[in-house]
């Protein structure tokens, strides 16, 4: 009676048996999961070498950027002076620093201010207060500078007083001026389309040349100033942007498609001029990347150096044939 009634209980080596099961099963999961990740970050670190970038995180920056963008002009464009305000901060505060790293003395606090104000200038006050804003503000710059030539601890010879207030003015000129451009055709009517448009063709010459340059680039386009840009990229660019730019002439801002060929290829060729200068910019700074708070992209210059130039384009596009 007893054996039988304790006939269905474990033994202790059947207990040491199924924990040490237990345990070979964990250790294989384990070990499995390991060589996952290995071999997961071994794929990365191949993509990184071959794109010089890191690739999943640079994706997930571009989408979250790219979903503010979206939504703010979609929903209620003027909620875009926000998502502008915290661009052409980030970008002016970034290229300050990268100049005064550089040895240029550029103040950082009026050249922000400068950049913020100018955003709801132009959205309400249009080019009038755009154009009234730079000038302001790169005086207002240059005033700072040369009141903080008047310290003891900040006196620079004559030359170098006028290439700070030189570079002053360029920050100004290249990221707060160009960047309010976008800003400037969102508040037009029915602007926000073709702003929204504009920064799909961009993305669109972006994405091309990288694609066609990763696969087929062979021929390099300018060596000294970006080495990784070719000739193939810029090919597999214009064609991304030609046809984005019909679907978006035809669907978005309803104008002819002819239109959209003719906005793939200015904006190609301004979008590939932004990203060169920009390249051109960090050269001569003798850095990388403008900063390094997005990974996979650098900064939110090295971001945005392509929108920079397109704007002003597509800005002039829109009075040309969206007014008549």
């Amino acid at each position: 009676m007893d054996d039988d009634s304790h006939g269905d209980e474990h033994t202790p080596a059947q207990h040491d048996r199924t924990h040490d099961r237990a345990l070979n099963a964990r250790h294989d999961i384990e070990e499995q999961l390991r060589t996952q990740r290995a071999r997961l970050e071994a794929g990365n670190e191949k993509l990184k070498a071959r794109t010089g970038r890191n690739l999943p995180a640079a994706i997930g920056i571009g989408i979250g950027l790219g979903g503010a963008v979206l939504v703010s002009l979609i929903l209620i464009k003027a909620l875009f002076m926000i998502v502008a305000v915290v661009l052409i901060f980030f970008i002016v505060f970034e290229l300050t620093t990268a100049i005064r790293t550089a040895g240029r003395d550029v103040p950082r606090l009026p050249s922000v201010l400068v950049g913020i104000a100018i955003v709801p200038a132009s959205f309400y006050f249009k080019a009038e207060g755009q154009w009234l804003t730079l000038i302001g503000g790169i005086v207002f710059v240059s005033l700072w500078r040369l009141a903080l030539q008047l310290g003891s601890a900040r006196r620079t010879g004559a030359v170098d007083l006028w290439r700070d207030l030189g570079s002053g003015a360029f920050v100004q000129i290249y990221t707060t001026f160009l960047g309010s451009f976008l800003v400037l055709l969102t508040a037009q009517n029915g602007g926000q389309w073709w702003a929204l448009g504009t920064l799909i063709v961009v993305i669109s010459v972006d994405t091309g040349a990288y694609a066609t340059g990763l696969s087929f680039g062979k021929h390099p386009m300018a060596p000294r100033i970006s080495p990784k840009k070719t000739w193939e990229g810029f090919a597999g660019s214009v064609a991304a942007a030609m046809i984005a730019g019909v679907i978006i002439s035809i669907f978005m801002i309803h104008q002819p498609w002819w239109l959209g060929l003719v906005l793939g290829a200015v904006l190609t060729l301004t979008a590939t001029m932004g990203d060169l200068t920009e390249s051109l910019i960090k050269r001569d700074l003798g850095i990388k990347d403008i900063s390094t708070w997005l990974p996979g992209h650098g900064g939110f210059l090295d971001r945005l150096d392509s929108t920079l130039p397109s704007a002003v384009v597509a800005y002039a596009l829109y009075l040309i044939f969206a007014t008549r």
